[in-house]
Parts: C-alpha cells; structure tokens; sequence
C-alpha cells in the first residue's frame, strides 16, 4: 500500500458563507495547501522546482465531489497520494475528511511545464520522491 500526505486544515470565519458553511470554492484553496504542504514533506517546494528545475505544477483539471457541509470552527484532514504518473504529469487523489466523514472526493490532474507553459518531463528526482506515494511507478 503507498503511502499518504495528510494535511489538517481550520475552518476560519473567513471561508464561510453567510450561512457559516464553508463556501464550495474554498475547498479548491485546501486541496491546494495540501498539495504544497505534500511537497514539503518530501523536501521540495514550488519555488524549488521552479528554481532548481525551471518548471513549474499546474492544474489541468480538476474532478471534485462535494459529499457533505462543513462548518465554522470544524477540523479537516486532507488526506492526498498519486494515482497515476506519465512522463509529463499525475493524478492526484485528494479526500477531506471530518471526524472520519468523507466530506469531500477529487482528482487533480497536474503538469509539469516549461516557464513557457510546455509540457515538460518529471524530473527523475521528482519522481524518485514521488515513489512512496503511489503505486503505479517502478
């Protein structure tokens, strides 16, 4: 079994709506997180990449299921790993859970590309750090 990035978010005042639920788009900003918090914890960061490799992750497209409401004040945990990998890209799954309630589903296409915006190949450090976390590389 590969392994998980989990991330705990806060549900803050500012991410509600009117009615104190958390606005659908803000569940976009907490998956984001995640995904930057996940790079963290494997020794890298947007800024390195872009720095050390001269590419940069963007989104592709974006699969979410809202399943239930969050709150004010309710903690979540965001729970990522890699469900494919090609030479250019992967897919990220992503659930936000509450109190062992799955909240929120989603995959996350992302690429990695030039600054010029074109499709560039992993770098092979990239994805040797990527191998706990999916179960598709060799």
């Amino acid at each position: 079994m590969n392994k998980v990035f989990n991330h705990k978010v806060k549900v803050y005042y500012e991410d509600t709506d009117a009615g104190g639920v958390v606005y659908y788009a803000n569940y976009l900003k907490y998956l984001e997180r995640a995904r930057t918090e996940a790079l963290a914890k494997i020794g890298l960061s947007n800024v390195k990449i872009k720095n050390d490799h001269k590419a940069l992750i963007i989104v592709k497209s974006c699969n979410i299921n809202y399943k239930k409401s969050t709150f004010l004040e309710d903690e979540l945990n965001i729970k990522s790993h890699i469900i494919s990998i090609t030479k250019t890209s992967f897919v990220m799954s992503q659930t936000i859970i509450k109190k062992n309630v799955v909240i929120v589903e989603s995959n996350i296409h992302l690429v990695f590309v030039s600054e010029k915006m074109k499709p560039i190949k992993i770098p092979k450090l990239i994805l040797d750090k990527f191998k706990p976390y999916t179960s598709n590389l060799k």
